[in-house]
């Protein structure tokens, strides 16, 4: 009974994903797609429902995975061990980015400069991901953010009144700059508690611990009260999420980006954020 019980399960699941794909037009044919690999959960089930997709002859692409390690002692280790072999076990060309390596510091040595190290966590994540997407030539960056993850980042932005990053709200972003790899969410309508679900059901390797740095974030407090509200009034996420969709993006046509004058990255002022964050970082150490 179990058997059949997951074999339905993943079976809605893999539809969900599939629709949201078809619908939005996620990968065309001939694509070079990597998957941001983190070893969690979301990143390690959008890999093997690509991967899947894939070898069924569903759809016609090309698949690798990128990981980074931020490094963060005691947490990354398990989660980059995760990423390496979900990525070997499926036969999927895999990459590994260290930040330190790459930037001279680890995350745990930066996180003393900021108030939370999600911060600069972020910005050096999504600097390398994409660095490194487009060297390897990458027509899309797949990530594994779900339902939850795109409610919570649209209410963040929301709060503090940050209008471009609606641009980034939906599961498809345009190619707005020759080095920026288009963003796409085959997860975007699958809530977290269902890939949550998917993993323990199927036993599938993933790391499951919270990043120690995560109770800093606003998400993480976000997380909680939208958890609750969901639990207290059914659909409430889903509610939200057609809400933002309908009535709060932003042309997208109208973001413009330029080039940094240090690492020649996409950047939207002189200097990007990532290569600001690195001069910060190393003068203070």
């Amino acid at each position: 009974m179990k058997h059949l019980d997951s074999q339905n399960f993943n079976q809605k699941l893999e539809t969900k994903v599939k629709k949201v794909i078809t619908e939005y037009n996620l990968i065309d044919d001939g694509d070079k797609v990597a998957v941001a690999l983190s070893g969690g959960k979301d990143s390690v089930l959008t890999l093997q429902i690509l991967d899947k997709l894939l070898k069924e002859g569903v759809f016609d692409f090309k698949l690798l995975a990128i990981a980074i390690d931020e490094g963060i002692g005691g947490y990354r280790e398990e989660g980059i061990e995760s990423a390496r072999n979900n990525a070997y076990q499926l036969g999927v060309e895999y990459h590994e980015v260290s930040i330190e390596t790459e930037l001279g510091f680890s995350l745990d040595e930066a996180s003393q400069f900021f108030q939370t190290a999600c911060v600069p966590c972020g910005v050096f994540r999504r600097h390398l991901l994409n660095r490194t997407a487009c060297q390897l030539g990458s027509d899309k960056l797949a990530t594994g953010h779900n339902l939850d993850d795109e409610v919570q980042s649209f209410l963040m932005s929301f709060a503090r009144a940050d209008v471009r990053r609606f641009a980034k709200f939906g599961p498809k972003q345009d190619r707005i700059h020759p080095k920026m790899v288009p963003r796409i969410k085959p997860l975007w309508l699958v809530p977290e508690k269902e890939v949550g679900i998917w993993a323990i059901m199927n036993e599938v390797d993933v790391h499951l611990a919270e990043c120690p740095y995560a109770h800093q974030s606003l998400r993480s407090r976000l997380k909680n009260y939208l958890n609750h509200l969901e639990e207290n009034h059914p659909g409430t996420k889903m509610n939200l999420l057609k809400f933002f969709q309908k009535n709060l993006q932003l042309d997208k046509k109208k973001v413009k980006l330029a080039q940094c004058q240090i690492c020649g990255e996409p950047s939207s002022a002189s200097t990007c954020k990532a290569c600001e964050m690195q001069e910060l970082i190393k003068q203070k150490l």
